[in-house]
């Protein structure tokens, strides 16, 4: 299967990456355990918050990708790469103004402003019609999940759901193409649509892993977002490049060695 093959180069380049890919794993966890530390006794602000940080993950693991790309050109995959990725990654642009020039800074925006308007939903969903206040996980669980009357959980899934699946469709490949390629905003954004609808089954599981390990790792008291983030943002970069053919679009900066040969077909996109 695609993904499984996805997560297990994913772990390759963690573990060839070393220290560098572990610190986004460690700085990742810090972030969730600073949003834990303001929300604490606010589980229903909480709740959101968390399931929002899916949301901004593609943006957060921009340099894992920059990392796996080192490592596929074969190229030092080292703290330079991550300092170039964030501070300086376009400085080869000829028009520092042009419209493909800050489209990641646009999406990565986009994504933060869908987070937020996720996390004040989820809030008000869940301060105005939950029978008590929700303070702790105990209480969502009880008055929320395990509820006997009402359909507070069942519509809160729902309406995370409707705003999940299209944002993970935009945004599956999009932050790797932006990174990788000169495209526009939405040149990515309907790269990433196709890659969906041509591999339905494919990216339905790739999904539910994403889900399934981001849950794992907040589950174990966020500790194994140390390991699951970095894994999940290495395999991102194959899934890109095992769904996407770029070729045809200029790169954000020619490498230095030789590349290695996308798997796709003539559209674009593999079946």
């Amino acid at each position: 299967m695609q993904p499984l093959a996805w997560l297990a180069l994913g772990w390759r380049d963690m573990a060839r990456a070393g220290s560098i890919s572990f610190a986004h794993g460690l700085a990742i966890t810090l972030v969730g355990a600073a949003i834990v530390a303001v929300a604490y006794n606010r589980f229903w602000l909480l709740a959101g918050a968390l399931s929002g940080f899916l949301v901004v993950a593609p943006v957060l693991a921009t340099s894992l990708y920059a990392l796996s790309r080192a490592l596929e050109q074969r190229e030092p995959a080292d703290t330079a790469v991550v300092l170039k990725t964030w501070l300086n990654w376009q400085h080869s642009h000829v028009h520092k103004w042009g419209n493909d020039y800050w489209c990641m800074v646009q999406f990565g925006a986009l994504l933060a402003l869908a987070a937020t308007g996720w996390v004040v939903t989820s809030a008000a969903l869940i301060t105005l019609l939950a029978p008590v206040p929700i303070e702790t996980p105990r209480d969502f669980l009880l008055h929320v999940v395990l509820a006997d009357e009402g359909w507070l959980f069942e519509l809160w899934l729902a309406l995370g759901s409707l705003m999940a699946a299209p944002i993970f469709a935009s945004s599956v490949v999009a932050m790797p193409l932006l990174l990788d390629r000169r495209a526009t905003l939405l040149q990515a954004v309907l790269t990433s649509w196709k890659a969906v609808v041509v591999n339905p089954l494919p990216m339905a599981l790739w999904a539910a892993l994403i889900l399934g390990l981001t849950l794992l790792g907040l589950g174990s008291m966020l500790l194994g977002l140390v390991v699951v983030m970095p894994v999940l943002g290495h395999a991102s970069w194959h899934a890109y490049r095992d769904l996407v053919d770029a070729s045809g679009m200029p790169e954000r900066e020619p490498a230095k060695a030789a590349n290695v040969a996308n798997v796709t077909n003539a559209s674009g996109v593999a079946p």
